[in-house]
């Protein structure tokens, strides 16, 4: 049963889902992943970053295995399950994880606009900051370093075609697969900014909209 509190938004045309990673999934997870740090074999065995956009030094697979025995798959299934059923008002018989990784950023490393695979994406925070560093201008209205941000359409009156996050600690985003979405560098710093992220695919019948056999 899925009893954390779920967010559902609309920025624009698709949904985004914001849970909250429960705490000793965090510290499981960054226990996990501080061990394949310090195993230099286990980084080149894990190595995703050639299957990803990002610009960064180090980006590695989380194994099927742990996923299951961490909690963190059921984790990703139910609030998954519960954000279907609230914006499609459908339950989802199929959750299959394709892949899940971890990127390490550092200052100066950025992910430029991309998209995923699968049908269902998502990206939380396990570790930030303490600042992203200024802009060069001080007069920015905006700080973009270290943000996220969700890019859907064009801008036009009364639509917005972007949704900028700010990371923090435990926060978990769940987005459709196609939704263009880039991250920025940030400055001033030698501390880790730490995101886990998957994709993963369910029932054909609710993500295929042009299936006209569907009521």
């Amino acid at each position: 049963m899925f009893d954390s509190k779920i967010q559902v938004m609309r920025p624009f045309g698709p949904t985004i889902s914001k849970v909250t990673i429960p705490e000793e999934l965090i510290i499981t997870l960054n226990e996990h992943i501080d061990k394949i740090i310090l195993k230099e074999n286990k980084i080149k065995e894990l190595d995703h970053g050639n299957r990803l956009a990002g610009n960064v030094k180090q980006e590695f697979r989380i194994e099927n295995e742990f996923m299951k025995s961490s909690g963190f798959l059921n984790f990703l299934a139910a609030a998954s399950q519960k954000w279907i059923e609230l914006t499609e008002n459908k339950k989802i018989s199929k959750f299959n994880v394709s892949s899940s990784w971890v990127v390490r950023q550092f200052q100066n490393e950025y992910n430029p606009v991309h998209y995923h695979g699968g049908h269902l994406s998502g990206v939380g925070y396990l570790k930030i900051p303490k600042n992203f560093g200024n802009t060069f201008q001080k007069s920015k209205r905006i700080n973009y370093n270290g943000k996220l941000s969700l890019i859907h359409g064009n801008q036009m009156f009364n639509c917005n075609s972007t949704f900028t996050i700010e990371p923090k600690v435990g926060d978990f985003y769940f987005f459709p697969n196609y939704l263009m979405h880039i991250v920025y560098p940030f400055y001033d710093t030698n501390e880790e900014r730490r995101s886990i992220s998957f994709n993963a695919t369910i029932d054909e019948s609710i993500y295929n909209t042009y299936n006209l056999s569907e009521s």
